[in-house]
Formats: C-alpha cells, sequence, structure tokens
C-alpha cells in the first residue's frame, strides 16, 4: 500500500480500528477455519496486519507470527502482543521461498492498486510453503474510490478475484461472503478466499 492518504488514516485512527475489529476476532468462523487448516506451530505471515489483534490471537494459539503493515502506528501497536514480530514492510518487500506455512491476509490487498495485484499475489506464493494455506479478503464490487474518510479502495467481483487467485498459482478451496460495518460507519460486501499453495 503506497497510497498516502490512506496510510495517514490508518495512522491517525489506528486505536479506533483496533476498537472496531477486536470484538470480531474470538467469533470469526473464516479466521477458526484458516487456523485449523495451518499445521500446529507453523509459521504464519499476518499481511496488513493493522494492530495486531488476529497476529496476537495466532501466537496465543501457538503459532509463530511474522506481522506485516505499511503504518508505523498500526505495527507499534501489533508488536504489543506476546509472540508478535511485525515490522513496518510495504506490499511490495514481501520476497523468499517457501518460508510460510500460512498467510492471513485479511481485508489488506484492498488498498494495493489493480496493476499491482497479480504481482503481489504471485510473490505471496512463492513465500507460502507447498500445500500451505492463504486466505484473502477483500470488498466485493467494482472500480476504484475513496470510502467517505479518505481510504482508497479496490473492489473486486467473486470471479474476479477467484481468476486472479487461481492464476498466481494458488488452488481455491472455499469461500465466504458477507455484509459488515466498516470503521467508516458504512456497510460494505465482502468475500474471503482460502486457498492452497
Amino acid at each position: 500500500m503506497t497510497d498516502a492518504e490512506t496510510l495517514r488514516t490508518y495512522a491517525a485512527k489506528a486505536a479506533e480500528y483496533a476498537d472496531v475489529t477486536g470484538p470480531v476476532i474470538a467469533k470469526d468462523p473464516v479466521f477458526a477455519a484458516f487456523l485449523e487448516e495451518v499445521s500446529p506451530g507453523g509459521h504464519i505471515l499476518d499481511l496488513g496486519c493493522g494492530p495486531g489483534l488476529f497476529a496476537g490471537a495466532m501466537a496465543a494459539r501457538g503459532f509463530k507470527v511474522t506481522a506485516t503493515d505499511a503504518v508505523p502506528e498500526m505495527v507499534e501497536m501489533a508488536n504489543t502482543h506476546h509472540g508478535v514480530t511485525a515490522q513496518v514492510t510495504a506490499f511490495d518487500d514481501i520476497k523468499g521461498i517457501d518460508i510460510f506455512d500460512g498467510i492471513w491476509a485479511n481485508f489488506s490487498l484492498l488498498h494495493a492498486p489493480r496493476n499491482a495485484m497479480p504481482r503481489h499475489l504471485a510473490a505471496l506464493h512463492q513465500a507460502l510453503k507447498p500445500g500451505g494455506t492463504f486466505h484473502i479478503a477483500l470488498k466485493t464490487g467494482t472500480g476504484e474510490k475513496r470510502d467517505t474518510i479518505g481510504r482508497l479502495y479496490t473492489y473486486y467481483t467473486d470471479a474476479e478475484l477467484t481468476d486472479l487467485v487461481a492464476q498466481a498459482g494458488f488452488t481455491v478451496t472455499d469461500r465466504n461472503t458477507g455484509r459488515d460495518k466498516g470503521l467508516d460507519g458504512t456497510y460494505a460486501d465482502w468475500i474471503a478466499l482460502r486457498a492452497y499453495g
């Protein structure tokens, strides 16, 4: 993510974002299903970790967690969770081969430009161990636009996202959809895909 206004918004609202997302984690069936698929004690990348709430929950369940975010204020919050190693990292900084047993890209890549998505997904596929578990969740729709608090989003249809994930080399095994209220106070439709490397 490189959009300056989006980064500024998250920096200014880091604590508020943690308050909005925190209650979701304990009852999130998509998150629970993802963790069930990752080898016990495995190494998970939390891409765009925000305040580190999911990363902290992963660590508490015995996983090794590497957490990344482009916003220093979010990384600072993520590093307060026991067992979480968080660092300021852009999507393009993810490199390496066969590193992670699982990758959790939960509502993070929706801030990447559309033309960058194929290379981000390809890099994540390389970084995931063969047979590892990949999760991606995005808001559904078409085009790009800013929300009422200034964050820039790229929207995808189910078919478009599924095709992009498959083209990167992943095998999609599960999908979930829903509609939730976000940090800007509005409701949006979303899709989450689970896939294997």
